[in-house]
């Protein structure tokens, strides 16, 4: 009795919360729509709900948890055992515009606002061995444009209660919008949006302010530990390959790079064809035709940028050190071990989640921090890029644990290569996987976020389906032969920084006997 009470009180609570919530969302909206509010009310109301977007997202999916679960809350075994995640459902709709940009758009009314995301093939692996190109380019999207100030283009999207933002990795440049969605605050919005993207003026001015600021941070990054081992870490593991190319560029790069290989490199590689246009809003699929084909007009015309060669994994363990002062040694194990479409992506994903992605449930985490309390943290992870992808263990120790927890770790992930997994470990990593997946379309910002990794990637339009299901289906098996056919302990590049470079027990104890190792250390 008393827990059905609970219920319905759960219930009760929800149904207020979800009819508050969206009452808000339409006053406010309202409160915008007068004929002549006050601009300051307008800002400030506009502002209001764009600050409360992330307790929206908590709250409104929260109520709709505790709505679905009260209406059927499990009370028996087979309920439970019944009631398991389910994959997200997005209604993805794709098309190609006239000038050959991808579209890829979710109709959301849960919040009055629309966001777009271009995603194109103009990350750092593009520099074409002039590192920070890519990432001065995407920096100066927005600093400046035809007609337009840097000042301009930060007042017209803040006075309509915009976002705007510009960003670049390794394989991609990235360009955001988020706005009202409503056709009167929309189209003014998305206007502005098609002239800074269309029109980069990439001012002189502009470019000497971030170049000065780059070289500053990375004159910065000498004083800490962390962004060295990370950078020694990718240009060892990748040695040529574009990939292994510091993605804001060097101390030697940045004083080279001129406004018109910026230029060039916009022109090239921020082309329509060269575009995956993301939309997720409260927008009609005409409506969202309509905006897609005006971005992708405004783009440079253009075609897709030749698809990268594929990485290639390091075929003898090679080592690298820099000597640095500081109490601990921060360590990076690794290699080319993945890429976007490889078939074993799932197995080793579940894998990874059990051998070091899980936390404290990892065995990585149980062996080297809790059973012997060498470090504080310790994960390990598979970064699928386009070309390539490294597999990458990270900790840090004090330095007279550096041996120990070195020798350790290397044990640890030979002894899962060879063994894989047991079924209990496997089932509570599909758990803690399917439990957390749910939660990856929470809100527009999530959705976009999945929906410009499939279709830069070209993944089908059922790849959240299709990977919970993989996720369901695969077997310690699986895992085991996937790890045997990616890693081997003996390739694994050691990256570290600190007083002393740290050596494998084993080696020290066989130094006289020959090493695979091809020792590359300071």
């Amino acid at each position: 009795m008393k827990t059905e009470l609970q219920a319905a009180s759960y219930k009760l609570q929800g149904v207020k919360m979800v009819a508050f919530l969206r009452r808000r969302a339409e006053l406010r909206a309202e409160s915008v729509g007068g004929a002549a509010p006050a601009l300051f009310d307008w800002l400030k109301g506009l502002r209001a709900l764009q600050l409360g977007a992330c307790s929206l997202r908590l709250l409104v999916v929260s109520a709709a948890l505790l709505l679905s679960a009260c209406a059927s809350f499990p009370t028996t075994e087979k309920q439970v055992a019944a009631s398991e995640p389910q994959a997200p459902q997005l209604d993805i709709q794709s098309w190609q515009t006239d000038q050959g940009a991808k579209v890829m758009f979710v109709q959301s009314d849960a919040l009055p606002m629309l966001d777009i995301r271009l995603v194109m093939a103009a990350g750092s692996s593009q520099d074409d061995g002039l590192p920070g190109v890519a990432s001065l380019t995407s920096a100066l999207i927005g600093q400046g444009a035809e007609a337009l100030s840097v000042d301009d283009i930060a007042r017209g999207f803040e006075d309509r209660g915009a976002s705007f933002s510009s960003s670049s990795y390794r394989d991609m440049g990235i360009t955001s919008l988020r706005t009202l969605s409503a056709a009167e605050y929309r189209q003014p919005v998305v206007a502005l949006f098609n002239q800074v993207i269309g029109s980069p003026s990439f001012p002189e001015e502009a470019l000497d302010r971030l170049r000065t600021r780059a070289m500053q941070g990375l004159r910065m990054e000498q004083q800490v530990p962390g962004p060295q081992v990370s950078k020694a870490f990718m240009s060892t593991v990748f040695a040529d390959h574009p990939y292994g190319q510091p993605s804001e560029g060097t101390m030697e790069s940045l004083p080279k790079i001129q406004r018109q290989q910026l230029v060039d490199f916009y022109n090239t590689y921020y082309a329509a064809g060269n575009t995956v246009i993301a939309m997720v809003g409260d927008l009609s699929r005409s409506e969202a035709e309509e905006i897609a084909a005006q971005i992708s007009a405004a783009l440079p015309a253009g075609p897709a940028a030749p698809e990268l060669p594929r990485a290639e994994a390091l075929s003898e363990r090679k080592r690298e050190h820099i000597n640095f002062p500081s109490a601990q040694t921060h360590i990076l194990l690794g290699n080319q071990a993945t890429w976007r479409g490889n078939p074993d992506h799932v197995a080793l994903h579940v894998g990874n989640q059990i051998l070091g992605g899980g936390g404290f449930a990892s065995i990585l985490t149980d062996e080297v921090r809790q059973k012997r309390g060498y470090v504080y943290g310790i994960g390990s992870g598979f970064s699928a890029m386009a070309a390539g992808g490294p597999f990458q263990v990270q900790f840090k120790t004090a330095n007279e644990n550096a041996d120990e927890a070195l020798t350790l770790t290397l044990d640890l992930i030979d002894t899962f290569v060879e063994d894989g997994p047991s079924q209990a470990q496997l089932e509570q990593a599909r758990a803690n996987i399917l439990g957390s997946f749910a939660l990856s379309t929470a809100d527009n910002s999530d959705i976009i976020g999945q929906l410009g990794a499939i279709g830069f990637y070209d993944l089908p339009l059922d790849y959240l389906q299709w990977f919970n299901r993989q996720v369901r289906q695969v077997t310690v098996e699986d895992i085991r032969d996937a790890f045997r056919r990616t890693l081997d302990v003996d390739d694994l590049a050691i990256v570290s920084i600190g007083p002393e470079a740290p050596q494998v027990l084993e080696d020290q104890d066989n130094e006289n006997g020959g090493e695979k190792d091809a020792d590359s250390g300071e």
